[in-house]
């Protein structure tokens, strides 16, 4: 195509080279966007699963007189933050739900689920012992016993 003198632009075809070319980037890029998403979520889940660990060993040794607590005490004793305490399927923190079961005896079990696929694809349990394990997300409630095998602690 010939130019007039002193016109300047880039042609059609040029602009639809550059539109593909930006096209194959995004779609190189976007999936590992949204895993890393999943494995910092994921990451958030255990250090939040920890942190209940910890803040029952607190809470045992100091309030609780050997025994153990639900999220809503833990958070009142100020152990942990308020967004975990508070976080359900409906309303999660990072992507996660959390749950501690059989708190008032001598054990609790302590687990996080993702809210959905999205956001996470592994749900994690802990106990007294102080072992995280991970398993395969079934759903959106966190499980109430360990399952699933030991991460590296």
């Amino acid at each position: 195509m010939q130019q007039k003198k002193g016109q300047k632009g880039f042609s059609l075809v040029e602009l639809l080279i550059v539109v593909a070319i930006i096209g194959i980037i995004a779609a190189i890029a976007i999936p590992n966007l949204l895993a890393s998403r999943r494995a910092a979520n994921e990451a958030s889940a255990i250090s939040s699963v920890r942190t209940i660990g910890s803040a029952e060993a607190t809470y045992a040794a100091t309030f609780g007189n050997g025994s153990y607590a639900d999220l809503s005490t833990l958070a009142g004793q100020k152990l942990i933050d308020g967004a975990i305490a508070t976080a359900t399927a409906s309303a999660p923190k990072s992507g996660y739900s959390f749950l501690v079961s059989g708190a008032n005896g001598s054990g609790y079990t302590s687990g996080a689920a993702p809210a959905n696929s999205n956001v996470g694809t592994r749900m994690f349990s802990s106990t007294e012992a102080g072992i995280i394990y991970a398993a395969t997300a079934s759903g959106s409630t966190p499980p109430s016993s360990t399952s699933g095998t030991p991460i590296g602690n």
